[in-house]
């Protein structure tokens, strides 16, 4: 070859060689950056199993308070003001099975349309606190007798009145705890005025239509529609 030629030659083949590596080279440059931008696989699964986590299950123990904090508490039986006479409580909380709290906080908000809420007596009650009950008061009617358990000790009833905008109770029948034929839904005697029949009768309405049952002998007194699915417990109420 002539010097010129050999001198082309090198240079188309330089040129060539360049291009191969060229070509090997920048795809996975490409790829490699691509690949620093996307994020990690548990980066977009972590998120949803931690939301998961968070909401209670159904039959979960929770506080009233962290569905609904507009129902205004009034836990008798964490104060002397019981016919007991004694705290029994060691903690003023109202804690449901989580269903049975989400019916509980629709009552609410049904009854806050007409300018009316919620106030709460009691909730869940641990068996050992029905036992105490018993010994004084042994009768079926006013409270359960603690070897076949009751629906508060399950989480599943709930003792409660109706107040107003600004929290007074409306009339009602009797006072909390009543145990005279006065208390029951189907009492006629003229001694209860016609507004406190007619208040008791909205909140066996309203509890009714979201799921409650009624007790026949005490007009505070209403249990879930399921509560027979759920267990007797006896764990203290400062420990849920």
């Amino acid at each position: 070859m002539k010097p010129n030629r050999w001198t082309e030659f090198l240079t188309v083949t330089l040129l060539v060689s360049l291009g191969i590596v060229w070509h090997n080279l920048t795809p996975y440059q490409r790829s490699a950056v691509a690949t620093s931008t996307q994020p990690a696989e548990t980066s977009s699964i972590l998120p949803e199993k931690i939301a998961e986590e968070q909401v209670p299950d159904e039959d979960s123990l929770i506080d009233i308070g962290t569905v609904n904090p507009n129902i205004r508490l009034d836990i008798r039986y964490a104060t002397t003001n019981n016919f007991l006479n004694r705290q029994l409580y060691g903690e003023a909380r109202c804690a449901l099975r989580a269903g049975v709290a989400q019916k509980l906080s629709r009552v609410q908000e049904d009854l806050q349309k007409r300018g009316l809420g919620l106030k709460v007596f009691d909730c869940y009650r641990p068996l050992s606190v029905t036992k105490q009950m018993w010994e004084i008061l042994p009768d079926p009617r006013y409270v359960a007798n603690p070897a076949n358990g009751s629906r508060h000790n399950r989480g599943a009833a709930v003792d409660l009145t109706l107040v107003d905008s600004n929290g007074a109770q409306l009339e009602m029948p009797t006072g909390f705890d009543d145990f005279t034929e006065k208390a029951a839904r189907d009492y006629r005697g003229n001694d209860v005025r016609t507004a406190a029949r007619k208040n008791s009768q909205l909140l066996e309405d309203v509890m009714k239509k979201h799921g409650f049952i009624p007790l026949v002998t005490e007009w505070w007194h209403f249990d879930a529609a399921d509560w027979q699915k759920f267990a007797i417990l006896d764990i203290p109420l400062e420990a849920i």
